[in-house]
C-alpha cells in the first residue's frame, strides 16, 4: 500500500503487488497503466509506502486509507500514530475538527 503526493497536492492512495517504485514510474510516465487521477496531476512523489505479506492484506489496507480525512493521512505519512485514533472521531464529537 502506498501513498502518493500530487503536484497539485492531493493525496492518490493505491496498491501494488509488485516494485513499489516502478508503480510510482507507472503513474507518472505511462499513460496506459497509470490512474486517471495521477495522470491528471503528474508529477507524483511517494510519500507513503507499507509492504504487506498479501496482495488482499494490501488492498484491504489501501480501501480503509483511501476512506480517511487528509488530516488523518497527513499524520500517517508524518508518522504521528499518536493522532490517528482523535483524528477518526467525527466531527460532531470533537475528535474531527481543527483546533
Amino acid at each position: 500500500m502506498y501513498i502518493l503526493e500530487c503536484a497539485d497536492g492531493a493525496y492518490y492512495t493505491g496498491s501494488t503487488n509488485g516494485d513499489v517504485a516502478a508503480r510510482v514510474w507507472e503513474h507518472n510516465f505511462d499513460d496506459v497503466h497509470s490512474a486517471a487521477f495521477t495522470r491528471k496531476r503528474r508529477p507524483v512523489k511517494l510519500v507513503y509506502a507499507e509492504d504487506y505479506p498479501t496482495v488482499d492484506a494490501a488492498f484491504a489496507r489501501e480501501k480503509q486509507v483511501q476512506g480517511w480525512s487528509r488530516r488523518k493521512k497527513l499524520a500517517l505519512i508524518e508518522g504521528r500514530a499518536d493522532e490517528l485514533p482523535p483524528l477518526s472521531r467525527s466531527r460532531t464529537d470533537g475528535g474531527g475538527a481543527d483546533p
